[in-house]
């Protein structure tokens, strides 16, 4: 029997309507389509609503299927030669599992494709007005894990620092638990790595931006020291944090308009 074929396709950040007619015409013409929806949170979006876009029943998949059984499901649909979908919050490509489960459809001789959706990296260069060509590496500030907490955001901070690079943190989300961290929870765990660590990357009076439910139309972006931001109120998750380098002058008026920044921001920056 001949293969099928899978289909890797991005909704956005927010609800259904995020979706490029592209990939909507993709998963109306599938056989079967599945959605996973723990790799990030879109608090907008209705089942109901995108089965109605989409005009059939969509089968829902979590952490377990995609890695414990490795996608068995779909590449079993795929194998009997259906054309499967899999719709994925933001750009399909951003988690690693999907990464994971591509590779295993290939090698399974499976043919596979991707149809980009908007993704968070994107989404939050546009709400601050950071210039895209200055952000290194993105790392995941997590929650503590049996005590111990993960050092490496802010050894990335560091990398990113030393070559004059901003730095996107997205903040963790564990669906199956109803946790999503958010921005004083991720600058509270900064601040505890920078007391273990003193190398003096963060602290109060530290430049940051908070960024809530990018890609929606109440999305809240906001500049300001790590004090400030401590005590802000960015309403429901998800929630991104940015810790910039130096800005050139129009990333600081950037700032200054788009996201409230201090107005001492950009003298002579």
């Amino acid at each position: 029997m001949a293969r099928g074929e899978l289909i890797f396709v991005g909704l956005g950040l927010h609800d259904e309507e995020g979706i490029t007619l592209r990939g909507l015409k993709a998963a109306r013409e599938a056989d079967v389509v599945f959605l996973e929806h723990y790799t990030s949170l879109m608090p907008g979006l209705s089942l109901e609503k995108l089965e109605e876009m989409v005009g059939k029943p969509i089968r829902l998949v979590d952490r377990h299927v995609l890695e414990d059984l490795e996608a068995e499901p779909l590449i079993s649909e795929a194998l009997r030669g259906r054309k499967v979908v899999l719709l994925v919050p933001g750009d399909p490509m951003i988690a690693t599992t999907h990464v994971a489960v591509r590779i295993r459809a290939e090698e399974e001789g499976i043919r596979t494709s991707v149809i980009n959706g908007p993704s968070i990296l994107t989404a939050v260069m546009a709400l601050t007005g950071l210039q895209a060509y200055k952000f290194g590496r993105v790392v995941t500030i997590t929650y503590p894990e049996g005590g111990f907490l993960s050092r490496t955001p802010y050894e990335v901070l560091r990398e990113n620092r030393a070559r004059g690079l901003h730095t996107i943190c997205l903040l963790d989300a564990r669906a199956e638990e109803g946790r999503f961290m958010t921005v004083r929870e991720g600058l509270e765990i900064m601040l505890e790595l920078e007391e273990e660590m003193g190398e003096g990357l963060v602290g109060p009076d530290s430049l940051v931006i908070g960024v809530a439910r990018a890609g929606s139309p109440d999305a809240v972006v906001r500049a300001g020291t790590v004090e400030a931001l401590l005590e802000h109120d960015f309403g429901p998750p998800p929630h991104t944090l940015v810790f910039p380098a130096e800005l050139h002058f129009l990333e600081a008026e950037a700032l200054r308009v788009l996201a409230g920044a201090p107005e001492v921001l950009g003298r002579g920056a």
